[in-house]
């Protein structure tokens, strides 16, 4: 590999990405090495990170305000996914990754670099997030990524960032691997690695425990507007204040914990504990008001899209194409999703108790009701039932299905 002359790292402040600073300088040859943190409401002091940056040898560093875009232009379209990576995952860490990965490639461009570096290793999923994102953004660009390739332990990189004044950890490390942002965080490692180990309280933040939860149960409505929820409790918000709104409702109640088994890009299983309470509520609400204002097969296939569309973001693939053209199919189903829907907190639960959509619903009171007021036609459905089962009567008769 030439000697690159400036590359923008993508940095935290922990040790692995403060010493990838002078190990580009020093194995790669790089003169200039810009750092760029990521503001993604994760309530760290970005500026002491810059700052540690700088001391580690950067020639500059980048403080990036993401919050924004991050709910606008991620997190609320995957709320009208519905995506739960494995049914449960809603993409909390993973939906970060390609907002972080396509400011890389503006600053690269911006500043005229030779390449971009992130500190992923090779076990986890956000070297490939970052690394599809920065193909389909700036093929042109080299990706280097230095915990892929030093093969030095925690103790070694401590060392070796020692060498050139990065100073080691001064409190006892937690023996958890956390990422934080807005959306929620993730924890890993230590003695969640046995699967059979229960997580310990002393873990979660943004969730009360099921004793500390209150005694009395909650209930709040989301309003939904194109299938973006737009108020709680009918105060209209905007998208930030109402992430932040729900992530402090639902995790006053405990609600927004998961622990699972999760299966990696890289092919392999991990034991991951999420709390994410805001974004699992509205992923829910808004489920819930499309079975009210949507049609049985479109439903059904959306169920389908949202699936896949889940699959790819956590896979990497937010701008492949694929992707896209599932955006537009979710996107032309949601102008009917309009209306309330009421949810009851309590104790860890979110429990639908309610909904309703004056313009869009397709539920037919005269239709469902067994009152007086039926106006549904009884006769019609001996025939359909006729029509519906003929197939399945003509294969019985033909195959002698008898039952005996």
């Amino acid at each position: 590999m030439k000697d690159l002359k400036r590359v923008v790292l993508a940095y935290s402040g922990g040790v692995d990405t403060s010493v990838c600073i002078p190990y580009l300088r020093e194995k790669y040859g790089v003169s200039e090495v810009i750092t760029f943190v990521a503001d993604l409401g994760q309530g760290e002091d970005l500026e002491s990170i810059r700052q540690k940056a700088l001391q580690s040898g950067a020639f500059k560093s980048i403080i990036g305000d993401l919050v924004k875009p991050f709910i606008d232009e991620f997190a609320f379209p995957a709320i009208r996914a519905n995506a739960l990576y494995g049914d449960k995952y809603p993409l909390s860490t993973a939906l970060a990754r390609p907002l972080i990965a396509k400011n890389l490639v503006a600053i690269a461009r911006e500043f005229n670099a030779d390449a971009v570096a992130h500190g992923c290793t090779g076990k986890g999923n956000d070297q490939v997030r970052f690394d599809l994102t920065i193909n389909a953004l700036g093929p042109d660009l080299e990706i280097i990524t230095p915990a892929r390739e030093w093969k030095m332990s925690r103790e070694e990189a401590i060392n070796y960032g020692e060498r050139f004044g990065i100073p080691a950890p001064v409190s006892k490390k937690s023996p958890y691997s956390i990422d934080v942002n807005l959306l929620g965080r993730s924890i890993e490692a230590g003695i969640l690695e046995d699967p059979m180990s229960p997580p310990s309280e002393d873990i979660f933040e943004m969730t009360s425990s099921i004793k500390e939860a209150p005694e009395e149960p909650e209930d709040i409505v989301i309003e939904f507007l194109n299938g973006f929820p737009v108020s709680i409790n009918e105060e209209k918000l905007n998208h930030l204040e109402l992430m932040k709104r729900a992530n402090l409702i639902a995790g006053k109640h405990g609600f927004g914990r998961l622990d699972m088994m999760e299966d990696r890009i890289v092919g392999i299983k991990s034991r991951e504990i999420y709390e994410t309470p805001g974004l699992l509520l509205l992923i829910k609400a808004h489920k819930e008001m499309e079975s009210l204002t949507l049609n049985p097969d479109v439903l059904e296939f959306k169920s389908l899209v949202d699936k896949k569309w889940g699959q790819l973001v956590y896979r990497g693939f937010w701008y492949g194409p694929l992707k896209s053209a599932l955006d537009e199919f979710i996107s032309s189903t949601q102008h009917s999703v309009n209306g309330m829907v009421k949810i009851r907190l309590h104790k860890g639960n979110a429990v639908v108790i309610g909904r309703s959509s004056i313009q869009n619903s397709l539920y037919r009171e005269d239709l469902a009701t067994y009152n007086k007021n039926d106006s549904f036609d009884h006769e019609s459905a001996k025939g359909f039932i006729y029509m519906w089962g003929m197939s399945n009567k003509i294969w019985a008769e033909s195959n002698n299905n008898n039952v005996k």
